[in-house]
């Protein structure tokens, strides 16, 4: 069953900007594994964009936005196929879990000037 549903867009940018005026940008919103990742894509800018907006999307799709826990608690890795998979972790795992047995399904796009993230909750 389809528990909640999380949309965002972001200004690529917008992005670019706060990285360069920020030197923790990264390290506020990125675990440490997702920064190794972003570092095999050159940290581009799209690339990070894209993460940014799918963590939001996830959130907007536990039903609690960025309330009780932190970016770091949702992961954004991809699989040998290169589809996006989420990994939660602290207060997120356990708003999800409280749930039940949950999957998250997320689609990531970008174009030049915008990257836009798609997240479905399903419950079993």
């Amino acid at each position: 069953m389809i528990k909640g549903v999380g949309v965002d867009i972001i200004e690529i940018n917008r992005v670019r900007k706060a990285v360069q005026r920020n030197n923790n940008f990264i390290k506020k919103l990125f675990s440490d594994k997702e920064i190794e990742f972003a570092k095999k894509e050159k940290l581009r800018d799209e690339y990070l964009a894209g993460r940014f907006s799918a963590k939001e999307a996830v959130s907007k799709a536990l039903g609690t936005g960025f309330r009780g826990f932190e970016f770091k608690n949702i992961e954004i890795y991809k699989d040998d196929l290169g589809k996006p998979i989420v990994v939660l972790s602290g207060k997120a795992k356990n708003i999800a879990e409280k749930m039940g047995k949950y999957q998250i399904q997320l689609s990531i796009s970008h174009d030049r000037d915008k990257a836009i993230a798609y997240a479905v909750m399903e419950v079993f």
